[in-house]
């Protein structure tokens, strides 16, 4: 993590390829209204599975985005990362011949990788035998693809690097990337995440009892789970001082981050470990916890994790725990993407002054504690100053980022 006295970094672009809409402010609209935007499943066969909505990208057509890149020769998850990074470009004002000589880069989050193009290899392995797999799908089938893709697109000779650190993926990506800017290897820098909706991980969601059957409702008393989804999402990353010269608009400021993991158990959390993820990203950020406006939850709507992640914030910040909502109840689990998702939606709520909502709450869980307030229904108007973004995966992989209203 970088040192105090490295230079400021602030998000000057935003974009995002997601069952809300494609464009940070279709996004943004979406996610303020608090009308979950999941549905019934239409890109695999559903046959067999009791539950079969999900949060999918529909009449996703990548050449109306995608410029450079043949999405012939690219996976689904690749193309929701490259998208989401040109969008984000052009939502900064930078012209690309510009980036694309200047020292930049990108860093990608997934679960699964490329899970649609491998479910592709698969289908024909069984079908007939290893000889029958199409050499092109099998050369679109590494995970590394998906940074690489996004380098590709918009000619960035940068670093360009894939995590799979699973559903706190993209907040580990932001934050190396506010390393690189911060640190002054790189002046520009794009972060976020991508995953695409397949068969396998719905069944392995549904098997471990994890599957809502229609709804997502974090931090209610009758939440059952999560609904998986798909998306791509990107930030862009600059120099304070660049930004300023150039006259960019700035939605925040990366103020910090921490991660660390339990190293426990595959699939529950811990809230110790949580709680002390927390308490490193306030120190990273030279923020107290009296400071923290807002939590972007994890907030899958299990019931382990939302009764996790509320008393590791209760152990963080007693019985003061601030607005704490999730918009997974209304884009569904994006995985790899999902706390890039979070980020995203965080930098608006700084630049406009919100507080995104919690979608399908009738009741406040009261095992939960008191004091937990999941901003219900629609976004609330507000003036944050300072929010904390969360991301949690499989294996105890933890990773917060903080966020500040430029001043």
């Amino acid at each position: 993590m970088s040192e105090p006295g490295t230079r400021r970094v602030v998000v000057t672009g935003l974009g995002a390829v997601s069952s809300a809409g494609i464009g940070a402010a279709e996004f943004t609209a979406a996610i303020r209204a608090g009308a979950p935007t999941t549905s019934e499943i239409s890109s695999f066969d559903t046959t067999g599975f009791p539950h079969v909505h999900a949060g999918e990208v529909k009449d996703f057509e990548p050449r109306e985005w995608l410029r450079r890149i043949d999405p012939g020769q690219w996976g689904r998850s690749s193309q929701f990362a490259a998208s989401a990074a040109r969008l984000a470009v052009a939502d900064a004002g930078l012209a690309e011949e510009d980036l694309a000589a200047a020292r930049a880069g990108s860093v990608m989050g997934t679960t699964s990788g490329e899970s649609a193009v491998i479910e592709e290899l698969v289908a024909e392995w069984a079908a007939d035998s290893l000889k029958s797999m199409t050499p092109g799908r099998v050369a679109a089938a590494p995970a590394g693809r998906i940074a690489v893709a996004v380098n590709h697109e918009l000619g960035l000779t940068g670093e360009a690097l894939t995590l799979a650190t699973a559903c706190s993926a993209s907040n580990y990506a932001l934050g190396y990337a506010y390393d690189m800017v911060a640190g002054g290897d790189a002046d520009y820098m794009l972060a976020g995440g991508a995953d695409s909706l397949n068969r396998w991980a719905h069944a392995g969601f549904f098997r471990l009892g994890a599957l809502a059957e229609e709804v997502c409702r974090p931090f209610d008393v009758d939440r059952s789970g999560i609904l998986t989804a798909e998306g791509g999402v990107a930030l862009l990353l600059e120099p304070y001082e660049r930004a300023v010269a150039r006259g960019a608009r700035m939605y925040a400021e990366v103020l910090g981050y921490s991660v660390n993991c339990d190293a426990e158990h595959m699939v529950h959390p811990d809230p110790t470990s949580i709680a002390a993820c927390i308490r490193d990203a306030h120190r990273n950020a030279g923020v107290t916890p009296e400071q923290i406006d807002y939590i972007c939850a994890h907030g899958t709507g299990t019931r382990t994790n939302d009764a996790t992640e509320v008393a590791a914030a209760r152990e963080v910040f007693g019985d003061r725990i601030p607005p704490i909502s999730s918009i997974k109840s209304i884009i569904g689990h994006t995985m790899g993407a999902a706390s890039g998702f979070g980020a995203l939606i965080c930098c608006q709520a700084l630049y406009e002054g919100f507080l995104p909502p919690t979608a399908n709450v009738e009741q406040v869980d009261p095992a939960l504690g008191a004091g937990v307030d999941p901003v219900p229904g629609s976004a609330r108007p507000a003036r944050p100053q300072v929010v904390e973004n969360h991301g949690f995966a499989f294996g105890g992989n933890n990773a917060i980022t903080i966020l500040g209203r430029v001043s």
